[in-house]
């Protein structure tokens, strides 16, 4: 009660009037999943109905207006007057939490999990604080036994509060440090835009977009683990890919597997590799759409898709047979050059920024990258190369390179302490690098916070989705 008191506290206190579709959302769903569990007949017109009901929310505070604009050039050549939808604002974390309720509503008609009778269980379930804004994306399977009956140990809560520390530190000493430098570079107009400097932007970005989400996505796990919660993984190292395929088992995992088990296998993975082609064009042409209601983000969910179906048809045993460090070029390249499509602000703009980025720009060579890298960007965009990479993969470049490592204990997810493994039944971390580490994590969260204050107020890059 207090947990979900406070919840929707936190959560009015920031939308006002707003709050009211969170509320509506967590009646509908708790009514739709026990209605669907009990239907004998027409179970699968009650979960449609259920879904359309979601589905209805997005559309009318997150879509309706690029729908009209869209629409409008048909409408007038039928001979209907222009609709004109009033500006919305979106309910913050409105994707998240939708997505939530769709998975909730499949996994009680397919009988995954069985509904959750209690009304005030099920609103924690979705608005949860840590998860609530921008996710993970957190099934109810995963937590139903959680929301009855938990234990916050010691453990838990250091490890969380040593969890939320790194993820305050990734936001805010890396993400928002190199924020500027990228928002300047892709404000240059085309005469200013050299080809250096588009590189150095999209550079900027990409570890911009990657520390401020994995951030908050760290913050949520820990704060969600001081609790007695334990939410999954939202990322593992994305950058270290070596192919696109891989890339989505990595980045956003809660997303890319949502639509995996609620898209694509629903769309059915029979009928041959065009079936299949289809699937995966559906599939991320709907994930560029749920980032944003504009065409460029479309544009980049399509073009993931693309490389995606190339890999099934055969490029992937092409790159099985490239060396390492090449198959690692190919995925960062094709990365980045997407989020060119994901940061920029239409179609047009994306492509005067491509013809800079190699060389087709009115000015490819023009000088001042300096200007836009001064010492702290520098420091950020090292620090944030370097925490792109697993430590046992730098570890592996060293002397020490073959040594076989130590397997993970069964079940412990990346960044997860296992269980009685180097902590003392108190939470006590064991070892002589105990001070050590909890000085670094002291002298992090202290600087976070001062660079805090003395920043522009940045907020979470996927707030806006």
């Amino acid at each position: 009660g207090f947990l979900l008191a406070s919840s929707l506290l936190l959560y009015t206190w920031g939308e006002g009037r707003n709050a009211g579709v969170l509320l509506l959302s967590i009646a509908l769903n708790h009514r739709f999943g026990i209605w669907i569990d009990r239907a004998l007949e027409h179970r699968k017109s009650m979960l449609a109905v259920g879904i359309a009901a979601n589905v209805l929310l997005l559309v009318i505070f997150k879509y309706a207006g690029f729908l009209a604009v869209n629409a409008a050039p048909v409408v007038l050549w039928m001979g209907f007057p222009t609709i004109t939808v009033p500006r919305v604002k979106l309910p913050a974390g409105l994707s998240f939490f939708t997505f939530m309720a769709i998975s909730y509503l499949a996994d009680v008609y397919r009988r995954d999990t069985g509904p959750e009778k209690s009304l005030g269980r099920f609103a924690l379930y979705l608005s949860l604080f840590p998860h609530l804004i921008a996710g993970p994306i957190v099934r109810f399977a995963d937590i139903a036994g959680q929301l009855h009956a938990r234990t916050s140990t010691m453990a838990d809560r250091v490890e969380g509060a040593r969890r939320f520390v790194i993820g305050l530190g990734k936001k805010v000493l890396i993400g928002n440090t190199v924020a500027p430098a990228a928002d300047a570079v892709f404000a240059l107009s085309a005469a200013r835009l050299s080809a250096p400097l588009a590189w150095v932007g999209v550079l900027c970005y990409a570890i911009q977009i990657y520390f401020d989400f994995s951030g908050y996505s760290d913050m949520a796990i820990g704060l969600a683990r001081m609790l007695g919660f334990r939410f999954p993984e939202n990322f593992n190292y994305p950058y270290v890919s070596t192919s696109i395929s891989e890339f989505w088992r990595r980045w956003h995992i809660s997303l890319s597997t949502w639509l995996r088990d609620y898209l694509f296998f629903p769309l059915g993975v029979r009928g041959g590799r065009l079936h299949l082609y289809r699937n995966i064009l559906i599939v991320f042409l709907l994930c560029g759409f749920w980032h944003g209601a504009a065409w460029h983000y479309v544009l980049w969910g399509v073009f993931h898709g693309v490389f995606l179906v190339f890999e099934r048809a055969g490029l992937a045993r092409v790159l099985e047979r490239a060396p390492t460090a090449f198959r690692h070029a190919y995925a960062l390249l094709v990365v980045m050059l997407g989020w060119v499509l994901f940061r920029s602000a239409s179609i047009p703009e994306a492509g005067t920024y491509f013809a800079a980025l190699f060389g087709l720009g009115p000015a490819p060579f023009a000088d001042g990258v300096a200007a836009y890298l001064p010492l702290d960007v520098q420091l950020a965009l090292a620090a944030g190369m370097l925490a792109s990479v697993p430590l046992k993969l730098l570890r592996s470049t060293r002397g020490g390179a073959g040594r076989p490592e130590r397997p993970p204990q069964a079940g412990c997810l990346p960044h997860e302490i296992p269980e009685g493994h180097g902590y003392s039944e108190t939470g006590t971390k064991l070892g002589p690098w105990l001070a050590v580490e909890w000085a670094s994590l002291a002298l992090m969260f202290l600087a976070s916070l001062a660079f805090a204050s003395a920043q522009t107020f940045r907020p979470f890059i996927y707030f806006r989705f």
